[in-house]
């Protein structure tokens, strides 16, 4: 094949959150099939809060991105040539593809065969992804959530809180979101259908927030954020709550140990648990995820909201974006030509 295939590839380490002159855009041939592999042409390239950890130095759950390599990215796209079995022409899939027009990959890089054609393919990176079954995972496995419990879910408007709050709601559970700004607050109640949402950046005193939408204390707490948010949902954790640490996105640099209020005495005394959380320990199950999420989505009982960036030249900045708050649903790089 002929065609050029355009990559992001990251260019120097970032010491924080990766900005756009921490990647460069080159362009190389698309390479030949070799057998057992498949080309895949990407239309859609995910954006996610992990991606900060991915290309860090310090140690992490993954391999770092190395200098001069591919953004290491889920990607969703087609099947455009195949010399494996498994895989023809037109299979709609997603995976690690990287940020990239075309993939040159085996099969152990495809996560899925994406097959609710009924559906827009974007959504195999977000709510029938990579968010929505860290979401069902991360609540219905960890959280344990019972009826008349109540969840308070950090990053609450986010792709993967979002998510939580309404399958915490189809659990029979009270919401409770956590969120930045009176955008993302009101999104969170009128659109994902939280109970309750904190606007933390507008709120002065919020243990007394948390303390006034949670009077029985909390039952669960997806944790996407630790740091002060974490920290204020701490006190108010119910008789053996669970809490599920998810992300740690409000943690600027893990190159020394962050310090914090000591939270073994709430533990102890509410038998309360805290259990970190990798959706990857999970990969034997995606498909029961997929398609549970997926009728929930056809029935309207799930709902999302996405935030497409048109263009590869739009990846470079999409991280920082992210941390700014910039994005109002799943952030997406969609693909033209």
């Amino acid at each position: 094949m002929s065609q050029l295939n355009r990559q992001v590839r990251l260019k120097a380490r970032p010491a924080d959150i990766p900005k756009a002159e921490h990647f460069e855009i080159v362009e190389n041939p698309v390479p030949v099939l070799a057998d057992g592999e498949i080309l895949v042409r990407n239309q859609y390239l995910s954006v996610e809060p992990a991606m900060r950890g991915w290309v860090s130095a310090v140690a992490n759950y993954s391999t770092p991105v190395g200098i001069g390599e591919v953004m290491r990215a889920f990607a969703a796209g087609e099947v455009v040539a195949s010399r494996h079995q498994g895989f023809a022409e037109g299979d709609k899939v997603t995976g690690l593809f990287g940020w990239q027009d075309f993939a040159v990959v085996g099969a152990q890089a495809v996560t899925r065969k994406v097959a609710e054609a009924d559906l827009p393919l974007s959504l195999a990176l977000g709510v029938l992804g990579l968010n929505g079954v860290t979401a069902y995972f991360g609540l219905l496995a960890v959280g344990e959530p019972r009826p008349g419990d109540t969840v308070v879910v950090s990053t609450a408007a986010g792709s993967v809180g979002s998510a939580v709050g309404q399958i915490a709601r189809l659990s029979g559970c009270r919401t409770v979101g956590i969120a930045g700004g009176a955008a993302k607050v009101a999104q969170c109640l009128e659109q994902f259908g939280f109970d309750a949402a904190i606007d933390y950046k507008a709120t002065d005193d919020l243990d007394a927030a948390i303390a006034a939408a949670c009077p029985d204390g909390v039952d669960v707490y997806f944790d996407n954020t630790a740091g002060r948010i974490s920290d204020a949902v701490t006190k108010h954790l119910g008789l053996r709550a669970r809490v599920v640490i998810c992300g740690t996105a409000s943690v600027s640099s893990w190159d020394s140990w962050p310090s914090g209020p000591r939270v073994e005495r709430h533990l102890l005394v509410k038998r309360a648990r805290i259990q970190g959380f990798l959706v990857f320990d999970y990969q034997a199950r995606y498909e029961e995820a997929v398609k549970r999420l997926a009728q929930w989505v056809r029935e309207g009982r799930l709902t999302y909201a996405e935030d497409i960036l048109d263009g590869i030249d739009k990846a470079p900045g999409a991280i920082d974006g992210l941390y700014r708050g910039d994005n109002r649903g799943k952030r997406l790089i969609r693909l033209h030509g």
